[in-house]
Formats: structure tokens, sequence, C-alpha cells
């Protein structure tokens, strides 16, 4: 199960006409990397949740056969349903074997078969696939001990020159969790009917509660996650194999203009004399001869103005002729 429901708030004015997963990240849309990883490993029979604006997740997948795999919809409505609730509403696919979640924002090489084999041998109700926390993100501790999770703790916050001062030894890298796990179908015996629920309230602490085995498998595999405009470039750059602009389809570029470190969708217009450093141009925008900027994301003006609000996490921005313009420092 791919779970693509969520909001997308941090990466507005990106997700402004679509959703997270489904916003273009260098040429496709990043649930389609999601959708060819797991058929990389012959997952092949997906199911997709949506909630905030479905049709843009539709009409990136389809059904599924561009990328290998074959997809199935859930629908949350009214409301958003977190993630136990998503399981809840695809039990009928999910409910006779063993299954793999995984969240549909993510750029990852994860060995996902050498995860699914050490489920198996573990014999536990689910596994975790977590990571190191080198850089101390503001994630989840996952807390361990002798391969099995035993908890969850705070976020992980950056190591004080009071805590050097205090360890003899370089303080222990925290374990946080990848958006990927796979579980049994007893889970189901743990997840409420028809209501909004998160997963670790609803099926994580319960079963640690029971004496429920649940197996961490801890990678230091690659692993991206792209939930904010910042992390968006910063990623697409480093995943751009030497090139410094990555430019869509139907993009004209003036002879006259630079651009450096950025991101191109489709159908972007570059004036002359233009030049851009570190910034994402959303699709139809029309830089103006002469304009510069940098560390910025760029959208079309008349897409702001059209949008019912602007979300509470979101960036703070400002229109200057046709686009609104969001600096990302």
């Amino acid at each position: 199960m791919i779970l693509a429901a969520g909001f997308g708030t941090r990466l507005f004015p990106l997700t402004i006409d679509r959703t997270k997963p489904a916003i273009p990240f260098l040429g496709k849309p990043l649930v389609g990397y999601v959708a060819e990883y797991l058929s990389r490993y012959g997952l092949k029979d997906l199911v997709v949740n949506l909630h905030h604006q479905p049709d843009s997740v539709i009409e990136a997948l389809g059904d599924g056969s561009a990328f290998g795999v074959n997809i199935a919809y859930t629908r949350e409505e009214p409301e958003i349903l977190g993630t136990a609730g998503a399981l809840d509403n695809a039990r009928e696919y999910l409910q006779d074997e063993a299954f793999l979640i995984v969240n549909g924002k993510i750029i990852t090489d994860i060995d996902i078969g050498a995860a699914i084999e050490a489920h198996k041998r573990s014999g536990a109700l689910a596994t975790m696939v977590l990571k190191p926390n080198v850089k101390r993100e503001r994630f989840t501790i996952v807390e361990t001990q002798d391969g099995h999770v035993t908890g969850f703790g705070d976020f992980a916050t950056p190591v004080t020159e009071e805590e050097i001062r205090d360890t003899e030894h370089e303080p222990a890298t925290p374990l946080m969790f990848t958006g990927i796990h796979i579980l049994e179908p007893a889970v189901f015996e743990y997840i409420p009917r028809g209501v909004y629920s998160d997963i670790v309230p609803s099926f994580y602490n319960p079963a640690l509660q029971n004496g429920e085995k649940i197996a961490a498998f801890v990678t230091d595999a690659n692993w991206y996650e792209l939930s904010t405009i910042p992390r968006y470039l910063d990623i697409s750059l480093a995943m751009m194999h030497g090139s410094d602009v990555f430019k869509g389809t139907n993009c004209a570029i003036a002879e006259s203009a630079r651009i450096r470190d950025s991101v191109l969708w489709d159908d972007v217009t570059v004036s002359s004399g233009a030049e851009l450093y570190r910034t994402i141009i959303a699709d139809g925008v029309t830089i103006e001869p002469g304009e510069a900027f940098e560390n910025a994301a760029i959208v079309r003006a008349d897409m702001v103005r059209n949008c019912e609000e602007i979300p509470e996490k979101a960036l703070k921005g400002y229109i200057q002729g046709e686009n609104y313009i969001v600096p990302l420092n």
C-alpha cells in the first residue's frame, strides 16, 4: 500500500493544484518513483489511498501499467483517516496475507527484498524499517533492543556541547522510521473500524504492551523524504548526477538567461537576461526579461489568487507581477 492521502501543506504552493505524492520529481510524479521501486522487488499489486486532490494522484499513476504495477484506489471521504484508518479502509485488499506499507513521498534504495526476508525469519507481527538519524533531524526516535522495537521517544534534537562533555564517547545515533513497514493480517485485530486512527497509538503501542514481537530492520541505505520545499530542491540537485539544471517539457530558455542549480517544471519560459540560482519554477511560469531570483520557489500568481486559503504551515510568499515568489531562506 502506498500512502498518498496527505495534504502537502509544507510544500505549498508546489502542491496548490495537486497532492504531495503527485508533484513532479525530475520528470515523473514522485509517487511514480515509489511504484517503480516496489515493482523492482516484485510487489506488483498495489493499493493507493486518496483524500486531498485525489484526481492528481489518479492522473499521475493511472492503472499503474506505466510503472509496472497494478493499482487499486481507496478514497477517504469526507475526512482523512490517518494511517491505521487508511488500512481499515483498505481491509479487503490487505487482510489475506502479509503486506507492505510505504509512504508516497520518499525516494530510497532500501533493499525491500532483504527487509521482507528478515520479517519472515523473525516471526514478528510487524517489521519497521529504520535508519540511523545521523543528522539528528526532527524525526521521532524509535527505541530498539536486540533487533526489536521497544517503544517510541521524542523528536531527535541536535547534540549539545553539554552532552558531548558528559559522555566519554560520542552520543548514540538515534534511529528513525523510514515510512516503510511490513505487517501481518493480524494487525487488523488492533485497528478500529470506520474512524480516524493513527498507526502508533492504534497498533504499535498496544501491540508492544501486549508483548507482541515488532522487529526492527535497520539500514543505512539512501533515503530521502520530500516533505518541504528546501528538501525538495536539495534532493533534486543531489540526484541530478552532475547536471545543475533540470528542464521539463516545452521549456523556452533565452540564450542570454543564466540558470544554475535549479529545477524547471513544464511549459516554463525564462526570458533574456534573467538569472536563476537555486530555484524551483513551476508549470507555466514566465520569468520576465532581466528578473533575478535566488533560493526561491515560483508559481503562477493566478493559482494563488484563486485558492481558498494559504496553509498555516506554508512558507510565506509574495506576488510580483504574474508570479508568486516563495523565498526559501
